[in-house]
């Protein structure tokens, strides 16, 4: 999924950022910034007009992204049983 595509206020983990050409500038901005594998980010808030920009929270920073550079990032959502499993210190989940 894309970080475009998540929905408001919906946790999810950076998996990474996509380059559109070698050495992408933009691409690796977003790397510097925080948009890292591992990452914890959210959608916090879209703009008024056409929905751009996005507020985006990475870890505790929020930056305001285009939507086309919001697009370059892909998220996986966390799964919201595991993550409550790690927050109580228990390793496996049950089923």
């Amino acid at each position: 999924m894309k970080l475009s595509e998540l929905p408001y206020r919906t946790a999810a983990t950076v998996i990474g950022v996509e380059d559109a050409t070698a050495n992408d500038s933009v691409a690796r901005r977003l790397r510097e910034i925080g948009f890292v594998a591992g990452e914890r980010v959210e959608v916090v808030a879209a703009g008024p007009v056409g929905a751009e920009p996005l507020l985006v929270q990475v870890g505790y920073t929020r930056f305001a992204l285009r939507r086309r550079e919001a697009a370059r990032v892909g998220v996986c959502v966390a799964d919201p049983v595991r993550t409550a499993h790690t927050a109580l210190g228990r390793e496996t989940v049950e089923s």
